[in-house]
């Protein structure tokens, strides 16, 4: 059984540890370990996420398998947003999803739950950036009708990377 619920700072270190486990699962294998550190290290740390935890325009929810944590999403609004697309969006920063649960449809659950958010917020979008080179994401956004609309760099460590940002409309004009 999956359930989704929406965290708060109490959630910090199930929060931390999914991070560092998911990012360094899916990143850690085509990046240095230097880069991989300086990123954990600056993105992950307490003091930050609790920064993030503790913003209202950054909600996160967390996955539970049979009460277990094994993801998070998290959204942007507003000046919350890593970029400034356009007025009314939300940004989906993160969904990450532990590796030995992958398959199990909990990314889709997280991504649902999210554009059910953006529905509820009336934005005319919801958007996101995800690394070129990640094959496995960009298929399932674009499965799940995202598409790629601008570009930009995204620092880990010293390595400059090319994320592209792809957008979902929300908000029908009718």
């Amino acid at each position: 059984m999956i359930e989704i619920k929406k965290a708060g700072i109490e959630d910090l270190s199930t929060i931390q540890n999914i991070s560092i486990e998911s990012f360094t699962e899916t990143f850690s294998d085509i990046n240095t370990p230097e880069n991989m550190e300086k990123y954990l290290k600056d993105n992950f740390n307490t003091a930050q996420l609790t920064l993030e935890i503790n913003n209202p325009n950054s909600p996160f929810y967390i996955a539970y398998w049979d009460n277990e944590p094994v993801g998070y999403l998290k959204l942007n609004s507003g000046n919350a947003q890593t970029e400034t697309v356009e007025d009314e969006t939300i940004e989906i920063q993160r969904i990450y999803v532990l590796k030995a649960f992958h398959g199990k449809k909990i990314g889709q659950l997280l991504l649902d739950k999210a554009i059910k958010v953006a529905q509820e917020s009336n934005v005319d979008y919801a958007w996101l950036g995800v690394w070129e080179e990640n094959h496995r994401a960009l298929q399932f956004y674009t499965k799940n009708g995202f598409v790629t609309f601008d570009k930009h760099i995204f620092t880990l460590g010293n390595d400059q990377q090319t994320d592209l940002l792809m957008k979902l409309p929300i908000k029908t004009n009718s």
